[in-house]
């Protein structure tokens, strides 16, 4: 089976992230979606929370699994997992910049590659940072994530339903969600 990982903390999902991994799911047999915690980070958003959301999000994609991922070395995640690859969005050449000596460092550590895939123009200006601090401010954020994560994000967007939807998907969360309901 062809395996690769689509790493992220996903704080929350955004459809540059949904095209980014839509597009790895016609790549790859089975595509995981390593919602990763940095303890060094603060997250808006819990790790279930963030795992609903892909499960949630990511639902259409019959051959994604979304998993968590702890604070080790992604390599040894991929190891660990059976993947050979891993695929990475690019929104610019600062990203490539970034990523760039990790996926070398990967390849060194654990034979893993790393499949770079530039993000859709739609969604090159678009990070959850970004998408964070727009709805905080009361911005339209409507065309750039999915539906439960603007009810979270802007609750008065919603029928007040998402903390219920968010936690339905969590507890169908066992450590191998798919993206079949």
């Amino acid at each position: 089976m062809n395996r690769a990982v689509c790493p992220g903390s996903f704080d929350p999902l955004h459809n540059g992230h949904i095209e980014v991994i839509g597009r790895a799911a016609r790549l790859f047999d089975e595509v995981l979606v390593a919602v990763s915690t940095n303890y060094a980070k603060n997250y808006r958003f819990s790790g279930e929370e963030r795992i609903a959301f892909c499960v949630d999000g990511l639902a259409h994609l019959p051959n994604i699994r979304v998993v968590p991922m702890g604070a080790g070395l992604l390599a040894d995640f991929c190891r660990e997992n059976g993947a050979t690859a891993l695929v990475k969005g690019l929104r610019s050449s600062l990203d490539f910049d970034y990523e760039l000596p990790m996926a070398t460092m990967n390849r060194h550590l654990a034979a893993v590659e790393t499949v770079f895939l530039p993000t859709g123009t739609d969604f090159a200006h678009v990070s959850s940072t970004l998408l964070k601090e727009v709805a905080a401010l009361g911005g339209d954020i409507r065309p750039f994530v999915p539906d439960a994560v603007l009810r979270r994000l802007n609750p008065s967007a919603g029928d007040g339903s998402a903390d219920a939807d968010v936690e339905e998907a969590a507890t169908d969360v066992d450590g191998t969600a798919g993206g079949t309901p």
